[in-house]
């Protein structure tokens, strides 16, 4: 007997099919198919045959393949009884709920012990799949492996891009040939990590950014992850995404994956990017104050580290307010004995020796100049040379003779007294200040992976949103350590990289933008040289690269040369001026034939504007400039295109390209098949321009 059912976008078509009641299997994801498709022929028609050398009968690649079933690859669990027995099970169908748009599915064991649950939903304007599976057992078992539902992948194909990082050079895209055998990743850090971002993407083949099939994953989970893409020797594929192997430290009756948000694409990676943006910023992120334009950011952290002094802090943020900023952070330091960072974290209690009066003279200074105001945390951290350590040094995680990082350990976040204490300490920060924004930071990769810690961390969260619910929270781990969709259902905003670094902030946010939307995008104009790569730009760019995302500012303003204020405050007002409609507009990745140049479309709702970011990262191998061809225009519709920035061209472009001198009105056909004609620029500098349809 065969059983089939399918979930439907205008985009795309899931059938998923089983027989004789065992575990279902996807047997088509693609191109939207008829409604009048007969479903049980497509189970029928993607049976492989049989040949030498194999089974009489291939066994199903399954949502969770078993190993009891003869199956050649990775299995979708692994697990074992109390008395350290694995247990195999074979599981059978036993129920199908089937509502709107969504699926789940239910299948038990022969021998009555476990229930394995699978669930899909699917998202018909933003075209994203959610799926998640469970498993339930009549009595406690150790869970080293658990696969959210497997995905195949496509036959076309014969890359697949994953990513890599390091703390100041996250979202590095890396490209694997298919091959038999396995793409095997898995991040044990305890966080989401800067080294392995939970995304992957498996373009068919000739997809490029803006055209053919694409097919992308991400796993929505903050406490490391374990990825397998695997080619059988038969040619079947299959994707699995779950949490980190044996982070399960106790035995339990019911274990759950994180949500593996899936799409698939017909034109190309943005229309994978479009869909995570979409349903991230849209399903995903719950604002505390939608309505709210976001606010031109400005951390203090760059200026003055740990010296923090109210006269110092009071005119920094005069600068910061003129220049057009709009939230003041106060960052790390301004609590217990905080000179440096060896010391008093987790005393979350105002230092009276730098704030005598409390924060009150500082934020009353911040409201005064029409700023809201902000503050760091790091509420999972500790010094050992710290009041709460010496009080109770069993809150820390780990053994006593761990490796520190950042001088620091990690609170164990399983224990309820711990979060508990956070929870009292923060909250009287947060109910006797009027504070609107936190910086939640988490500075050190844990001593060992434990998925308790993250569900810890996700308690407090949660428990904080709910007392306060208009306090907006930024997701900071040394940068782009914990960005993931799980983090972002109880946060509004990331810190993408502690590099300032203008240059590999383009490269970053151009990769990041493939899940990321504008929105909860931090980007900040760092300073002149930056701090953590000692390079050197011009305001310009710096400005420009910071006006592509969610805006700020983190230097010394009191470092700014006159010309550098004006270049400032004009790239501050345009950004605001456009704020509204970049918030909802799609970041689509642009196919330069230059791969000097990094260039983007964000291209506002409804598609009658757009602008576009070109910024020239290398020294290009030919003289002029390649022309730049655009996506996701009409093609018989006049736009306008205006270069805003033409008072940058530097006086080696001394050619008369009409954009530098008149406004441009051609076809969307033209601009998408030939292109934009730019003037030649520098490394190091960044092309703006407006697109309106006429």
């Amino acid at each position: 007997m065969i059983q089939c059912w399918r979930l439907d976008d205008s985009r795309q078509t899931l059938v998923l099919g089983s027989q004789n009641d065992h575990l279902a299997e996807v047997v088509y994801w693609g191109p939207r198919l008829s409604d009048t498709e007969n479903l049980t022929t497509l189970y029928k028609a993607q049976l492989i045959d049989v040949t030498g050398g194999m089974l009489d009968q291939n066994p199903e690649l399954s949502i969770c393949p078993e190993a009891t079933r003869t199956f050649p690859g990775q299995p979708g669990m692994s697990l074992r009884g109390a008395n350290g027995k694995p247990l195999l099970p074979k599981f059978c169908f036993e129920k199908a709920e089937e509502s709107e748009g969504a699926l789940t599915l239910t299948f038990v064991d022969q021998a009555n012990i476990l229930t394995y649950t699978a669930s899909f939903a699917i998202d018909v304007r933003t075209h994203v799949i959610e799926a998640q599976a469970s498993v339930t057992s009549t009595e406690p078992v150790h869970l080293h492996w658990l696969s959210a539902p497997v995905f195949p992948a496509p036959q076309f194909s014969d890359e697949m891009i994953d990513f890599a990082g390091r703390w100041c050079g996250e979202f590095q895209m890396n490209r694997t040939p298919w091959s038999a055998g396995m793409r095997f990743r898995e991040n044990r850090t305890g966080r989401t990590g800067h080294e392995h971002f939970p995304g992957l993407i498996v373009p068919c083949r000739g997809a490029t950014n803006a055209s053919g099939h694409t097919y992308a994953f991400h796993y929505g989970w903050s406490g490391g992850h374990r990825m397998a893409a695997e080619e059988l020797p038969d040619g079947r594929r299959q994707i699995q995404f779950g949490h980190a192997t044996r982070v399960e430290m106790e035995a339990k009756t019911h274990f759950e994956t994180a949500k593996l948000y899936a799409m698939f694409s017909d034109d190309g990676i943005n229309g994978c990017a479009i869909a995570f943006q979409r349903h991230l910023r849209d399903n995903v992120v719950q604002w505390p104050k939608a309505e709210r334009p976001r606010p031109v950011h400005y951390n203090c952290w760059e200026a003055v580290y740990f010296n923090h002094n109210l006269p110092e802090l009071k005119d920094i943020a005069d600068r910061a307010a003129d220049l057009g900023a709009e939230r003041f952070v106060l960052d790390d330091g301004w609590f217990g004995e905080r000179d440096d960072d060896t010391q008093a974290l987790s005393d979350w209690e105002v230092d009276p020796r730098k704030y005598p009066d409390g924060l009150k003279p500082l934020i009353d200074h911040i409201h005064g100049l029409g700023m809201t105001f902000g503050i760091w945390f790091e509420p999972e951290m500790i010094n050992e040379n710290s009041n709460i350590h010496r009080a109770h040094p069993d809150w820390a995680l780990g053994g006593e003779d761990q490796i520190l990082g950042r001088q620091q350990k990690a609170l164990n976040m399983a224990l309820p007294e711990v979060r508990d204490f956070l929870f009292d300490r923060i909250g009287a920060i947060l109910r006797d200040h009027d504070i609107d924004y936190i910086k939640w930071d988490h500075n050190r990769v844990l001593p060992s992976p434990d998925a308790a810690q993250t569900r810890g961390s996700y308690a407090l969260i949660d428990r904080l949103r709910e007392a306060f619910p208009d306090v907006e929270i930024e997701s900071c781990a040394s940068g782009g350590g914990r960005i993931d969709f799980g983090i972002l259902s109880r946060t509004h905003r990331v810190w993408l990289s502690d590099s300032n670094d203008a240059h590999e902030r383009l490269k970053m946010q151009h990769n990041a933008a493939i899940f990321l939307p504008s929105a909860v995008t931090g980007s900040h104009v760092g300073p002149r040289e930056c701090h953590t790569s000692g390079r050197v730009f011009d305001i310009r760019f710096r400005a420009w690269v910071a006006a592509q995302r969610h805006m700020g500012f983190e230097m010394d303003p009191r470092e700014l040369t006159d010309d550098e204020v004006t270049v400032l405050k004009d790239v501050t007002q345009w950004w605001k001026d456009n704020r509204d409609w970049m918030y909802g507009a799609d970041i689509l990745r642009l196919d330069s034939s230059d791969p000097a140049l990094i260039a983007e479309q964000q291209l506002a709702e409804g598609g009658g504007r757009f602008v576009v970011f070109a910024g020239k990262a290398e020294t290009s191998s030919q003289i002029a400039p390649r022309p730049l061809r655009l996506t996701r225009l009409t093609p018989d519709a006049t736009y306008r295109i205006e270069l805003r920035n033409k008072a940058d061209a530097p006086e080696l472009s001394r050619g008369n390209p009409l954009l530098k001198t008149e406004t441009l009105e051609v076809s969307g056909a033209y601009l998408m098949s030939h292109g934009l004609t730019l003037p030649w620029s520098f490394p190091g500098t960044m092309w703006v321009l407006e697109g309106t349809r006429v």
